[in-house]
């Protein structure tokens, strides 16, 4: 199973592409960042967004996708701004009839560190441990992209594609 992991922003949307072969077992095929430069309109953002998503689709195939779930803080227009992101990616994944499944960052840093709250380098170091890549290798926005990705991957493995995440 190809799962394409994706922690999306405006600027800078990570991701990860992994091969589960078992519940225990995983290979990364890719993992990096769609940016968008800071003096483009988010008309623009939206619109390389999706086409990198598109492209990402294109390379790997993937029989599905895991997200970051939404949060809402203090701050109405950064949720605009980031549910902007999150609709050119569920576009270009709808587009390509591609299944979509969303976990908080707490259930997919629990899942591949044992802690809820771990740092984002304590991820870092367990993605490039399960991968047996360099720490360095994997780009700072891609870190919970290929966590995200191995969370999906083990409980639909572990379940057999049973109730996986919340489908989007």
């Amino acid at each position: 199973m190809i799962i394409l992991g994706l922690d999306p922003a405006i600027r800078t949307t990570g991701y990860g592409v992994i091969e589960m072969q078992s519940s225990s077992r995983a290979r990364i095929l890719d993992c990096g960042v769609i940016r968008n430069h800071g003096r483009m309109p988010h008309s623009e953002c939206v619109r390389r967004l999706a086409g990198g998503v598109r492209e990402l689709i294109a390379a790997f195939h993937p029989d599905c996708a895991s997200l970051e779930s939404p949060f809402v803080g203090d701050n109405a227009r950064t949720a605009i701004i980031l549910g902007m992101a999150r609709g050119a990616i569920l576009t270009a994944l709808a587009e390509n009839n591609i299944a979509a499944y969303a976990y908080a960052p707490i259930v997919a840093k629990r899942a591949v560190t044992g802690l809820s709250h771990a740092r984002k380098e304590q991820v870092a170091l367990m993605m490039a441990n399960e991968f047996s890549i360099a720490v360095s290798d994997i780009p700072d926005d891609a870190t919970d992209a290929l966590a995200l990705a191995l969370c999906h991957g083990q409980r639909a493995m572990q379940t057999q594609l049973d109730l996986l995440g919340t489908p989007l």
